[in-house]
């Protein structure tokens, strides 16, 4: 484990919230990015990541410190982040709008935010965001993990407390239906 974390965690058991607090803004935007991937809603992300924390902090007592204080956050957040998946109904959301800066003009002035690419790329997300919403948790949690975030197979095996042949298992099923997915819109958008 981290030395950092382990005296962070070690302060914040003898009473120091400040420390967990420090926890916190450490790994709140990491965590942050991968639950928006798995549930597709900003607002939902925001409730996983802070019932995240929360159960972090109730069950820090429970920490044993055999994978990284990370790895143990990230378990937390990932099996809050399938729970919420499950109570929903399936809603297709959509992003909205394109970040700009001043006087509205896009942020950046390179290429791949000129108007044309800047809308077949936020097309392009919304696409891929409604597939992954039409996939099992199961799958989706994979996939995020794996080709989104680029977690190691070893480390999404601890996450997700399954074997690794599990995780590949998954994996495989996982973007072969996000393929079949996403041809089928392709072909439907084109008739």
């Amino acid at each position: 484990m981290n030395a950092d974390d382990q005296r962070l965690i070690s302060d914040c058991l003898a009473g120091d919230t400040a420390a967990f607090g420090a926890l916190v803004t450490r790994y709140q935007d990491r965590l942050y990015n991968t639950v928006f991937r798995l549930v597709t809603n900003a607002e939902d992300a925001r409730d996983v990541v802070q019932e995240a924390f929360l159960s972090a902090y109730q069950s820090l007592g429970a920490f044993k410190g055999d994978s990284l204080f990370f790895t143990w956050l990230y378990r937390i957040a990932i099996n809050h982040a399938i729970s919420m998946k499950r109570k929903q109904r399936v809603v297709l959301r959509l992003a909205t709008g394109l970040e700009t800066g001043a006087g509205g003009e896009p942020a950046d002035r390179s290429e791949a935010t000129e108007p044309g690419r800047a809308l077949e790329m936020a097309e392009e997300e919304r696409r891929v965001h409604r597939a992954l919403g039409r996939l099992s948790p199961e799958h989706r949690t994979v996939l995020v993990l794996k080709d989104m975030e680029g977690r190691k197979y070893q480390e999404m095996a601890e996450i997700l407390e399954v074997p690794i042949g599990t995780i590949r298992s998954r994996l495989h099923r996982a973007r072969l239906e996000m393929r079949d997915i996403l041809l089928a819109d392709e072909k439907n958008a084109a008739e």
